[in-house]
């Protein structure tokens, strides 16, 4: 059994990042259940482990911040990603006794889950990394081998995993204007051709289509039960939240 939640906290873009890390702290500890997080997203570039160590890192934040963008330090690996008001954010804390055992095929069911719901709203939806494309990963989601629409990374901790990510539904174009200076910045390579949205290949798809499709989706995979955010959990948010905000350049 998976709980759906769909809560979010815009005004507070730390928060949710906070709120998912007590999420998947209190799945490893058995004091909540699997847990599926799906909501539309806020303004935020969010920044990897990787990025935290490069020598720019500071000018890289002030340069999210310029873009109008909070900057926050995620859970998951890889590197800079970003988030907007037409993007849903995906989290996925999973009970796991020995997490390091189940890596590969957590990312290969997210990815299917994925690339099924946007094939079921007609995208002609593929599994892989494109040349070129930000936060790369073996696991993103491209439609027709050119635009890349979903990112996914993951963080274990004690018997739990967190799997989560970006689904891009429209302003793929705004994602490549905030990651130009921010890579810039970073001293990273990429393409800019390559981040798109699902809007360009979807017409008049909306977030709410993406949502259905991908929770219609999650239910073929498990029992999924629609879940009010507990009020402890937000609590414990609010506390590991300041943990997540990226430091003043």
């Amino acid at each position: 059994m998976i709980h759906a939640i769909d809560a979010s906290h815009p005004d507070e873009p730390a928060l949710d990042t906070g709120i998912s890390h007590a999420i998947v702290r209190a799945v490893g500890d058995s004091r909540l259940g699997e847990t599926f997080r799906l909501h539309r997203a806020t303004r935020i570039v969010a920044f990897g482990r990787q990025d935290r160590l490069a020598p720019e890192y500071g000018e890289a934040v002030h340069a999210a911040r310029d873009a109008g963008y909070f900057a926050v330090e995620r859970l998951a690996g890889g590197r800079a990603a970003v988030f907007h008001e037409d993007t849903l954010a995906f989290s996925w804390a999973i009970p796991a006794a020995q997490p390091r055992e189940g890596i590969t095929e957590r990312f290969e069911i997210i990815s299917r889950i994925l690339v099924d719901s946007f094939r079921d709203l007609g995208a002609d939806a593929r599994v892989g990394e494109l040349p070129g494309e930000y936060c790369p990963g073996a696991y993103s989601v491209n439609v027709g081998g050119v635009a890349k629409v979903m990112g996914v990374g993951q963080r274990l901790v004690r018997g739990a995993a967190h799997v989560g990510g970006v689904i891009v539904v429209d302003g793929g174009r705004r994602i490549a204007d905030v990651l130009i200076p921010v890579y810039q910045a970073l001293e990273l390579e990429w393409d800019p051709r390559t981040s798109g949205d699902l809007a360009d290949h979807i017409p008049a798809v909306t977030i709410t289509d993406v949502a259905d499709a991908v929770m219609s989706r999650l239910a073929l995979h498990d029992t999924v039960v629609p879940t009010s955010l507990p009020d402890w959990i937000v609590a414990e948010g609010r506390h590991l939240a300041p943990g997540h905000i990226a430091p003043a350049a």
